[in-house]
């Protein structure tokens, strides 16, 4: 059975990555390039335990004897934040807080992912994102601007369940059309009233929910589009050189936040279908599901978090497209002479006007 301390080279024995750019391993020392089902023919069959209706409880796709030697977990004295990592991981500071972490031992857990969606982006572009990101913000602190911090980015695959779900909706609504004329002497106004009902299927393919408490949902639903038709099925091997984060949210609360975007959904595309009326109002309106399955995969995302005055801010960029968001800190000191460099500009400009007038 393979383990990741067989992805050596060949050539040379020297540690293998995965490169996004050639989506191949690559040779640290060498530079030999290996084809990843090349080097993966021991990894074990994906179990078929997510392939029922209703997302089974207990998730049958586990992980090989042997599968998970070379594997270990960092652990964050700071937040408590743990992470997956292999021996070819470079990075030594927490991915979601900035602090100092450390090996604490071999990896334990008995779920393994049936998909992954591999890095497209290099660590180079996320670089380079977050450069463009902070570029013009003047009353940032300088200590976002600091290129130590920019060369901590990381690279994570972070746990999501990825529904799909077949519903049936039933929806009622209450519309008028208005009609308005005039004669020589009045204008007159005609309200009709309709009830208005639609009934109709909606399939629902690869919603994504990330199951890590660690990462704030609305950051992580900020970076989607994840196109899943792109991802493979799980290989050990694309874990080379990049960590990994373990869920600890159950599929049965994430369907809750699945099946409330589903909701949301659902109510656009029914309430476009109905058009011609002066007014639309919802009167009433149910969603039934009919089926749903889930399946536990791993998206590539580049992280970098740092704390400004007791606060943790983390910035995120979609490992397959590129997308980059991050809320960014206000620098008090900046903005208080800001504001007093305004308030003088304003009250100049003033007097200057009041002397063209008088």
């Amino acid at each position: 059975m393979a383990t990741i301390n067989e992805y050596k080279c060949p050539n040379c024995n020297g540690a293998l990555v995965f490169d996004s750019t050639l989506q191949k391993l690559k040779c640290t020392f060498c530079d030999s390039v290996f084809d990843v089902d090349a080097l993966s023919s021991g990894d074990s069959v994906l179990g078929a335990g997510n392939n029922s209706d209703t997302p089974p409880q207990n998730v049958q796709n586990t992980w090989a004897d042997g599968e998970t030697e070379g594997l270990f977990t960092y652990v964050c004295k700071s937040c408590g934040g743990e992470i997956i990592g292999d021996e070819t991981t470079a990075a030594m500071s927490c991915p979601y807080c900035g602090n100092p972490v450390v090996i604490m031992g071999a990896f334990t857990g008995k779920l393994k992912p049936d998909y992954v969606i591999p890095f497209k982006t290099t660590k180079e572009q996320a670089v380079h994102a977050l450069e463009n990101h902070l570029k013009g913000k003047i009353l940032l602190p300088k200590v976002f601007a600091s290129q130590n911090r920019i060369s901590e980015i990381k690279g994570v695959y972070v746990p999501f369940w990825v529904f799909d779900a077949d519903t049936l909706g039933e929806y009622a609504y209450r519309g008028t059309k208005v009609r308005r004329w005039q004669d020589r002497y009045y204008e007159y106004k005609e309200t009709s009233y309709y009830d208005i009902y639609r009934e109709g299927y909606m399939n629902v393919r690869s919603i994504p929910i990330d199951c890590s408490e660690k990462f704030d949902d609305t950051l992580m639903e900020s970076i989607e589009p994840f196109d899943f038709s792109s991802a493979v099925d799980f290989k050990t091997a694309y874990l080379a050189g990049y960590f990994a984060d373990k869920f600890n949210v159950e599929w049965k609360t994430s369907w809750e936040r699945a099946g409330r975007r589903i909701a949301n959904t659902a109510d656009v595309r029914f309430r476009n279908t109905v058009s011609g009326y002066s007014t639309v109002k919802q009167s009433n309106g149910d969603l039934y599901v009919l089926s749903k399955e889930a399946k536990y995969a791993l998206f590539p995302v580049w992280l970098m978090s740092t704390t400004w005055n007791g606060n943790v801010y983390t910035f995120a960029m979609n490992g397959q497209t590129g997308k980059f968001v991050g809320d960014l800190p206000l620098d008090k000191g900046k903005y208080a002479l800001w504001l007093l460099g305004l308030g003088f500009g304003i009250a100049l400009l003033l007097f200057l006007l009041s002397l063209l007038i008088f």
